[in-house]
């Protein structure tokens, strides 16, 4: 019996093989990061595509800091900072408008993130208490938006 690694014939699938998984590990390496604020643009907008509207209430807008976590493990109170693409640290608040809305008796009570959106929301005139149409996604109900890049539930 031949020598398996003598035989050309033999090793040219395994060469491939290992061209192809380095091709992959290049790929890998070189992938860009995961932007979160892109992730919420792609969210909000999958939600204004497929989304049931339902009536909802506005709980309330708060404005607050950035936490991050000490050297104990315990949640303490930071200077808000939001990293920009360029690495620099830019000061911002981040904007939560906390609704309700129920789906098939069951009450959900959720916080969308609209920091960026404030151009399409004008903060003065949102009231506790104030009804607002809620887009939710029919396969999982939990996943909602009150406010979208075109679209707007607040009245």
């Amino acid at each position: 019996m031949k020598n398996f690694l003598s035989d050309w014939q033999n090793l040219l699938p395994v060469a491939g093989l290992v061209v192809l998984a380095a091709v992959g590990v290049f790929f890998w390496l070189r992938r860009k990061p995961v932007d979160p604020n892109q992730f919420e643009r792609e969210r909000r907008a999958y939600l204004n595509r497929v989304g049931r509207i339902v009536e909802g209430q506005v709980l309330e807008v708060v404005e607050h800091g950035l936490t991050a976590p000490s050297g104990d493990g315990s949640a303490r109170r930071a200077t808000p900072v939001i990293k920009s693409g360029a690495g620099a640290d830019t000061q911002a608040l981040q904007r939560l408008l906390y609704y309700t809305y129920a789906i098939s008796g069951v009450t959900y009570e959720t916080a969308q993130d609209i920091t960026g959106l404030e151009e399409r929301l004008h903060l003065t005139r949102v009231a506790a208490g104030q009804t607002a149409s809620v887009k939710y996604d029919p396969s999982n109900p939990s996943n909602s938006i009150l406010l979208a890049d075109d679209w707007s539930g607040l009245h």
